[in-house]
């Protein structure tokens, strides 16, 4: 078998497939499924697309209302719902409206009443979900699956290349990583985790023969005033900036679980690494003072050949309905 890459731009990112395949058609055929379903799952679901299911939905949240979702988008919203419970209300999809104060291109801080009338509005406990009615009883409001979209499409991009018989090979979603399968000679992925505060680094490596790895950080967009640093990743219920943990990396079977734990652990703080620790997935942290740790460190960043048993067994198991 043949090493094929495919790289192209989708959901505001760099994307990459690499898969091993008998013959340059199948691996074109496999890419291209998993091409055109990403894209597929952007036009849907992305904020920034007027003609988006996710815009639609919007719109009645603006002025107050109900809307019925389809399937696909029934299971996103449930898989939401038990993030927000799993983390006590920090992952909440409907606070993206938070960047409406927050600019970090200004370079300026929003005011304490601008933030203060945007959480108004946030809060998944206000919306009235009865599958498959979605009910905004507050207008003004927003969703954004930004949080879980990505990660769902390399998950589902593996399950694509399954199909059309390719079972080695990564994909690559802007560091929302999938393993379909190991390398023909058995030998594992190596993965490198990113260093938060400097963009080409690495902290270390990671060597996967399946599963996924997702990340979470600050380091994408900041605001720095007076010696102090703002970054991207915002609390829903304070509308301010998370200030203890720098990155987390989570390793898990499923790319959207990586995903929304990495960013749970971001968004509970000081208390991130003993969620992290008792979720029992093999993660890594790296805080603001650029401490590290998680069952990932300890000199066995380089030994997760494969995520074992145990733990998946303690992965949060909430994508039944997909």
């Amino acid at each position: 078998m043949k090493l094929y890459r495919e790289a192209f731009k989708a959901m505001g990112t760099p994307c990459e497939i690499q898969l091993y395949a008998k013959t340059k058609v199948q691996a074109q055929r496999a890419a291209g499924l998993i091409i055109a379903d990403v894209r597929r799952l952007e036009a849907r679901y992305s904020r920034y697309r007027t003609d988006s299911f996710l815009s639609d939905i919007n719109r009645v949240a603006m002025a107050g209302g109900r809307i019925s979702v389809d399937k696909e988008t029934e299971g996103l919203l449930n898989y939401a719902a038990t993030c927000y419970g799993q983390s006590k209300g920090l992952f909440d999809i409907t606070s993206g409206i938070l960047r409406r104060a927050w600019d970090f291109k200004s370079g300026e801080l929003p005011s304490k009443v601008q933030v203060q009338e945007l959480l108004d509005k946030i809060g998944w406990e206000k919306l009235r979900w009865a599958p498959p009615v979605l009910e905004f009883p507050i207008a003004g409001m927003e969703i954004d699956f930004g949080g879980i979209v990505k990660e769902y499409a390399a998950d589902r991009a593996a399950s694509l290349s399954l199909q059309a018989g390719v079972r080695r090979g990564l994909v690559n979603l802007g560091g929302d990583i999938k393993v379909i399968g190991p390398r023909p000679d058995g030998e594992p992925w190596r993965i490198g985790i990113r260093h938060p505060g400097h963009k080409e680094a690495a902290m270390g490596m990671l060597l996967l023969h399946e599963g996924a790895i997702a990340s979470s950080g600050d380091y994408e967009r900041c605001i720095v005033l007076d010696g102090v640093r703002y970054g991207h990743v915002l609390n829903p219920q304070t509308g301010w900036p998370v200030r203890h943990l720098a990155s987390v990396t989570v390793v898990s079977d499923l790319c959207v679980v990586a995903g929304s734990a990495s960013t749970i652990a971001m968004l509970k703080e000081a208390n991130g690494s003993a969620w992290l620790q008792n979720l029992g997935l093999p993660h890594f942290w790296v805080n603001m003072e650029g401490e590290t740790g998680g069952s990932l460190e300890e000199g066995s960043i380089e030994a997760v050949a494969m995520v074992q048993n145990s733990e998946r067994q303690a992965a949060i198991t909430v994508l039944n309905e997909f």
